[in-house]
């Protein structure tokens, strides 16, 4: 059974970093798509970030673009995302999912980790 667990979830003030990491299980991220999302409060999922495995292809949310950074880690076999100068409004549950073909759209992932909260204060 494939597995996604994400961690370095936690609370931090704005301007501060954070470094997300999303590890597999089951299978290696190889010939996979793997992305960010996140869901705060009341608000539905939105993309965050997405990567290419074996090509390091990425593109990112307008919103977070120049702030974050998604990548991976071939010797851990992760995929990260490197949040710098946080903003409140980033609070959030954040997930890792992967999908098979390069996409933004939340439900074409297929596999999706349970999830780690990201709480910036002002």
């Amino acid at each position: 059974q494939v597995r996604l667990a994400e961690s370095g979830g936690g609370a931090v003030h704005a301007g501060d970093s954070l470094k997300l990491s999303c590890a597999s299980s089951g299978r290696t991220f190889d010939t996979y798509g793997v992305a960010w999302f996140r869901q705060a409060p009341g608000k539905a999922r939105e993309f965050v970030a997405r990567i290419w495995y074996t090509t390091d292809s990425k593109t990112y949310a307008d919103s977070v673009k120049g702030r974050f950074t998604i990548s991976r880690d071939l010797a851990m076999g992760t995929v990260n995302l490197q949040m710098n100068s946080l903003k409140a409004e980033d609070t959030a549950v954040y997930y890792c999912a992967t999908a098979i073909i390069w996409t933004t759209e939340s439900d074409r992932y297929d596999v999706w980790g349970q999830g780690t909260q990201v709480i910036v204060s002002s």
